[in-house]
């Protein structure tokens, strides 16, 4: 995962890259979240307004540095298939120039789960994250997914990270970090059996979940890694969210709203397995 991070510069104060600039093409650019590769994410334009017929109403902008290794057209990909099944935004527009690449989507109705309002109120949220992923894992047909995020193929990327360099202990979690690299990837080698295979959302951290007006689930966001998997590859993490959003004490709450028992051989499995990732 890619972690988004708190704005250290006010938005206002904040550049907007030349090439989002030409997409909002005098509309508002709104910054929404910056992530620890220096991505950015916009909203651009406002709502529609009735009757007016030259409002093009909001659409959303994700720009990524060169360089940063994310691959936008992967996202566009999934987001393109996963649409047909479920609420997600559509992809618009792909581009990349010297300074970076974006990905223009339309813009969904609601609030992702960490907004001040909603970590006012966990109990709501979570139980909306829950019942949310129940319903991605629900409605998107395993059979016809031509997207993998298999543990097998994960493990094996992790193993590539050594030789490229980027497979750095630091940035696991602190109950990962004493086992070191190669006792790590002995760990993820023992793959448990999959409890159910589904179509995972690839990175079901709760900011990646909108909730309307009600505190109901409405959408899902940023679906770079969606693919077939272990649903606990995605329970896993969207447990662990819980914790970092809102404190401890709400895995079980989450779980409830899912409707699965815990898991933690497979929860610690896919928790190391995620912290080995890129």
């Amino acid at each position: 995962m890619v972690a988004e991070q708190p704005l250290d510069t006010p938005p206002s104060q904040m550049e907007v890259p030349a090439s989002v600039a030409a997409i909002a093409a005098g509309r508002p650019a709104r910054l929404l979240w910056e992530n620890e590769l220096g991505g950015l994410a916009f909203l651009v334009g406002s709502k529609p307004r009735a009757g007016a017929e030259t409002d093009v109403g909001q659409c959303f902008v994700k720009w990524t540095p060169a360089g940063s290794g994310i691959d936008l057209a992967a996202e566009r990909d999934r987001m393109a298939w996963a649409a047909a099944y479920t609420p997600v935004a559509r992809p618009l527009d792909l581009g990349a120039d010297e300074a970076g690449s974006w990905l223009v989507t339309t813009a969904l109705p609601g609030e992702n789960a960490v907004s001040p309002r909603w970590l006012a109120n966990p109990r709501t949220a979570v139980t909306a994250i829950g019942t949310g992923l129940r319903a991605l894992h629900d409605r998107l047909p395993v059979a016809d997914c031509p997207f993998s995020w298999a543990a097998a193929g994960r493990v094996a990327q992790a193993r590539r990270g050594v030789a490229d360099g980027w497979l750095d202990p630091a940035r696991w979690h602190e109950d990962h970090q004493p086992l070191g690299v190669d006792r790590a990837l002995e760990l993820v080698g023992d793959i448990p059996p999959a409890d159910r295979l589904v179509v995972c959302h690839g990175d079901a951290c709760a900011p990646n979940t909108l909730l309307d007006d009600e505190g109901h689930w409405s959408a899902h966001v940023d679906l770079g890694d969606l693919g077939v998997a272990d649903r606990w590859a995605d329970l896993a993490i969207a447990t662990w969210s819980t914790e970092w959003n809102y404190g401890p004490g709400w895995e079980d709450v989450l779980l409830a709203a899912y409707g699965v028992d815990p898991d933690p051989v497979r929860t610690r499995y896919y928790r190391l397995l995620w912290d080995l990732g890129p």
